[in-house]
């Protein structure tokens, strides 16, 4: 029996053909055509101002952090439910994460929440859009205005998606993406930074690579090697070829399990003016019993699935939260096999399975 995975990447010959050119013509470290034309092809996408591209989508964040000039003693305010990179990255400048919680129609961060978390150490407000699912920007852009707040946008998950005909991934004064090998579109690892001030974009540019200066290897600041590789970089620009495809693909499965398991699991209701990335399709469970025999049946069958976010603040090196929902959507959720290849056969069957086990 063939294993559903729960994610895999979308790939066809002419990823393979531009990582072959560029083992032909010996540019597979971090210089070469491909990388200069990857952040063109991603900022007109986008209709970002700058693009900076990085190894990885964790230490895009933390070039981010960087280029704001946050660091020990200031207050970054972030939701509770992410992946553990978004909150180790403020960390990783010493600042300390402030806990916001969640609401329950998309599990993003409770908006309606954050000034109470506000205080005059707070500088930042650092934001995921959580699984595809678009935040409300218009809220988060007049609360961060009011207080002279950063905004922080984690698209890692949002490629592709926008609020009110404005790209994820510019929907901050600084945003960051993840090309990890299960995002929308990818590059192996790899990760971006899009921002609209030259001042941060040349900030990143420089922390990224080793601190280096306008002087071949002179170092003005100590930094670090973030940089992507040509290689990564072709892969992208092959992936961002199909991205409509991609985009299309994702939404008719999520729409698809929305028919098929309709009254049988909760699903994310989108804002009315955003259109989601649909990167994987989460679904919540009335009990807790519901979701440990799907997740068994399923498993019976080669078929994968992946638990949601652990809360960030269940982990040991962070402090203790009240942020109930949260915890309580952990315990409840579940992510279901979301790859553009799924065939329709394969997601009848998932879902068929899921109906006859509750």
């Amino acid at each position: 029996m063939n294993k559903i995975p729960v994610y895999e990447p979308y790939l066809d010959h002419n990823e393979k053909n531009l990582v072959v050119d560029c083992m032909e013509t010996t540019w597979i470290s971090s210089k070469g055509v491909y990388i200069n034309k990857f952040e063109d092809l991603v900022k007109n996408y986008t209709k970002a101002n700058y693009c900076s591209a990085t190894s990885n989508g964790t230490n895009a964040l933390h070039l981010a952090l960087l280029a704001l000039d946050i660091k020990k003693g200031d207050e970054v305010i972030t939701t509770n439910f992410t992946y553990v990179a978004t909150t180790n990255a403020i960390l990783y400048v010493g600042a300390k994460p402030v806990f916001c919680e969640i609401n329950k129609t998309d599990l993003n961060i409770d908006v309606s929440r954050l000034e109470k978390k506000i205080t005059s150490k707070t500088k930042a407000i650092l934001y995921t859009n959580v699984y595809g699912f678009l935040c409300n920007y218009d809220k988060l852009k007049k609360i961060a205005s009011k207080y002279g707040l950063y905004l922080i946008e984690d698209a890692a998950e949002s490629f592709g998606a926008s609020y009110k005909n404005k790209m994820s991934g510019t929907l901050g004064d600084i945003s960051t993406f993840s090309f990890f090998g299960n995002k929308t579109i990818t590059t192996g690892e790899g990760g971006m930074v899009l921002c609209n001030n030259k001042k941060h974009y040349d900030k990143i540019a420089q922390f990224k690579n080793q601190g280096n200066s306008e002087k071949p290897f002179f170092h003005d600041v100590l930094g670090y090697n973030y940089r992507m590789t040509n290689i990564q970089a072709a892969i992208g620009c092959a992936q961002l070829n199909k991205i409509d495809e991609i985009i299309t693909l994702k939404a008719e499965i999520y729409y698809k399990y929305q028919q098929l398991l309709m009254g049988k699991v909760k699903f994310l209701e989108k804002l009315e003016y955003t259109k989601p990335s649909f990167w994987i399709t989460p679904v919540v469970f009335k009990t807790k019993r519901q979701k440990e025999k799907v997740v068994k049946k399923l498993l019976d069958n080669n078929i994968e699935t992946r638990p949601f976010f652990t809360p960030i603040d269940n982990l040991s090196f962070y402090r203790k939260s009240n942020c109930n929902i949260a915890n309580e959507v952990f315990e409840l959720g579940l992510l279901l096999p979301s790859y553009p290849g799924l065939s329709e056969k394969n997601q009848n069957k998932i879902c068929r399975l899921i109906t006859t086990t509750l």
